[in-house]
């Protein structure tokens, strides 16, 4: 039997059985009511509700405190002798590396096809309000994270819901806490396997494969596959041997190296239609107010736009904290600070920039996408940038393989997390999960999987049901810490010693074998 003709018999096999079980977790987990001609699914507005609540609930911190965000990622606040494992920066950089991925590129580009432009203008509103939840929930896995006797950090849901419940509600509370943790490791370890390795490093070999001739070129054949699985695979074990600390090192360079190509790229385009630019964003507002050919009108291109934005920055799903709780810091509302800055990156940075990219180049396929034709995203936005660089699909390749193997680390750590929580921290767990989590990285390239990709989103958003619950509990417990990091700012700020009083600000970290 050929290599082609045993992944598709897996394929096959895998489908038939999980089909029915993807079909009703995914009627499940979104679960849509029809709003005015349109689909609202429930669990976008779930998400959307908690940045709403959690920008009012500490006034609008996205924007009052963005500088202050922005200093302390530069290392303004840094504190000697803090317990952790990587910088603000870094920090930073592993969680963005997480979530910043072919969304970006081809999810935006579906976006502004059956939502319009308009979309855009939702996208970025519901970026702000996730900066609000992502604040929350990363001041918690910092507040409630365990530093283990090898100096390595572990944090997430699976440690601030236990804690964090048991600490305000008692007995009842820790009981509840420990049944949410488990659901939350099985949960993360499920998806991180399949849509944060498996599709990442199938969506970039199939980028690969169509600049490179397609099924009858270089990398074409089924060893072509093997070959780029094996050299991705390599490559993210030799990583996660290393720990967040390793991981950190390559994402801090990655993401900013992955980030600029692409929105050099976008500028490009961008500034040879400068003149084009006051029409396309004026377009962009007309149709967030006023859309035409959009299912539900206002409230279609709306949903279109918060799902996309949903869907890209994670903010609620409670995976961003795991990275972020590594960080060495006395004051957990400073690297919930920096968190914010996350879905501003991601949402209304990046995703913006596509959309924008698109609108002005106006590129054939998006029309013929529009009129209800089935063109791939990425397809889309690579049009719009040979508009003027004819060769940038070589280009888009690069950013699609950086933004895809960011992932596969970042996610990996998450897993890791999550494997070990489930399991015990001993060398042989740890070694047997990477081992697991490499070879998944090869059958990426062979495999497709998509009935376990699709249950893989459902069960991660059903993550975000028992985490925003969590955060909401728990909420008065963020409001203390970042009154503690204010303080702690402004005396810095103005010159006073904080050395010696700064660890009175917080409860100890616990620690672990």
């Amino acid at each position: 039997m050929s290599l082609d003709s045993f992944t598709n018999s897996v394929d096959e096999a895998v489908s038939g059985f999980f089909e029915p079980i993807a079909k009703w977790l995914g009627d499940v987990v979104f679960y849509s009511v029809p709003v005015n001609g349109t689909q609202l699914p429930l669990i976008v507005a779930w998400l959307v509700v908690a940045g709403l609540v959690f920008s009012a609930w500490f006034g609008l911190i996205q924007i009052r405190k963005f500088p202050l965000a922005l200093r302390v990622v530069r290392g303004k606040y840094d504190e000697k002798g803090s317990t952790g494992e990587v910088n603000h920066f870094q920090a930073l950089t592993a969680a963005v590396s997480g979530t910043v991925g072919l969304g970006n590129i081809a999810g935006v580009a579906v976006a502004v096809s059956i939502g319009g432009p308009g979309a855009t203008f939702w996208m970025i509103l519901c970026g702000l309000l996730g900066m609000a939840t992502k604040f929350v929930e990363v001041t918690l896995g910092v507040k409630y994270r365990e530093v283990h006797a090898d100096g390595t950090v572990s944090g997430g849901p699976m440690h601030y819901l236990p804690k964090g419940l048991a600490e305000r509600f008692g007995a009842r509370g820790k009981t509840l806490g420990k049944v949410l943790a488990v659901l939350a490791s099985a949960f993360i370890l499920f998806f991180g396997l399949f849509g944060g390795n498996l599709f990442q490093v199938n969506q970039s070999y199939a980028q690969l494969v169509s600049v490179t001739g397609g099924e009858d070129g270089l990398m074409g054949s089924s060893a072509g596959a093997l070959l780029f699985g094996i050299l991705i695979a390599a490559l993210v074990g030799i990583v996660l041997l290393g720990g967040i600390r390793s991981i950190a090192n390559v994402t801090s360079r990655l993401v900013p190296s992955m980030a600029g190509i692409y929105i050099v790229a976008c500028l490009v385009v961008i500034l040879v239609n400068v003149t084009a630019v006051p029409a396309a964003i004026s377009t962009i507002i007309e149709g967030a107010f006023n859309p035409q050919g959009v299912a539900g009108g206002v409230l279609g291109a709306l949903i279109i736009g918060f799902k996309r934005a949903a869907f890209s920055n994670e903010a609620g799903l409670g995976s961003a904290p795991i990275a972020h709780s590594a960080v060495k810091t006395k004051h957990p509302a400073s690297e919930g600070l920096v968190a914010l800055l996350e879905p501003f990156i991601d949402t209304v940075l990046i995703c913006t920039m596509t959309a924008l990219t698109i609108v002005i180049a106006n590129p054939a396929s998006w029309g013929e996408a529009r009129n209800g034709e089935s063109i791939g995203g990425v397809t889309i936005t690579s049009d719009a940038f040979a508009t003027v660089l004819p060769w940038f699909p070589y280009i888009l390749t690069i950013a699609v393989m950086l933004f895809a193997i960011s992932t596969v680390l970042t996610w990996g750590y998450y897993c890791m997390k999550a494997w070990t929580h489930l399991f015990g921290r001993s060398k042989a767990s740890e070694l047997t999960f990477k081992v697991m989590y490499t070879l998944f990285a090869v059958g990426g390239s062979l495999l497709t999987l998509q009935t376990l990709i699709d249950m893989a989103d459902a069960v991660l958003f059903m993550l975000a049901v028992i985490n925003i619950i969590g955060l909401y509990l728990l909420a008065p417990v963020v409001k203390r810490e970042l009154s503690h990091f204010l303080d702690f700012a402004r005396r810095r700020d103005a010159g006073q010693d904080t050395e010696a009083d700064e660890d009175d600000d917080q409860e100890p970290v616990k620690t672990t074998v």
